[in-house]
């Protein structure tokens, strides 16, 4: 997974700093974002293989912040995380453009291979 690059959108910062030191341990280069603002900031000056947005978040949540990336960047693949199971959000984030989705705290071996698959796609489908 060396190379990828990931944007971790999360409000909870104490929980974005422990996944995103996880995440480099396993070679990816992971740039954190408090927000759907902050993040859509970063997007628009650096290019991102795989984004982990987090559904639930202050202000813009993660159903706005996908809406938005998917509009300014639809080539880029998004991995939802929830802490909260609701069904009607998760099928309406994949509708419109989520690769997949996880529960949190997600396991970072799954979370992995969530990640490794969203970049290939993303790469099978920029070529």
């Amino acid at each position: 997974m060396n190379g990828v690059q990931v944007l971790l959108i999360d409000d909870e910062v104490g929980y974005t700093d422990a996944l995103a030191k996880r995440l480099d341990r396993r070679g990816l280069s992971v740039t954190a974002a408090d927000g759907g603002p902050q993040a859509l900031e970063i997007m628009a000056s650096k290019s991102f293989d795989v984004v982990l947005l987090d559904i639930k978040m202050a202000g813009m949540d993660g159903i706005k912040t996908l809406r938005a990336i998917k509009r300014r960047h639809p080539e880029v693949e998004v991995v939802m995380l929830t802490a909260h199971a609701n069904t009607d959000i998760v099928i309406s984030s994949l509708a419109m453009g989520a690769f997949d989705y996880l529960l949190k705290p997600a396991d970072v071996e799954e979370l992995g291979r969530k990640i490794e698959d969203a970049a290939m796609r993303k790469r099978s489908n920029s070529k």
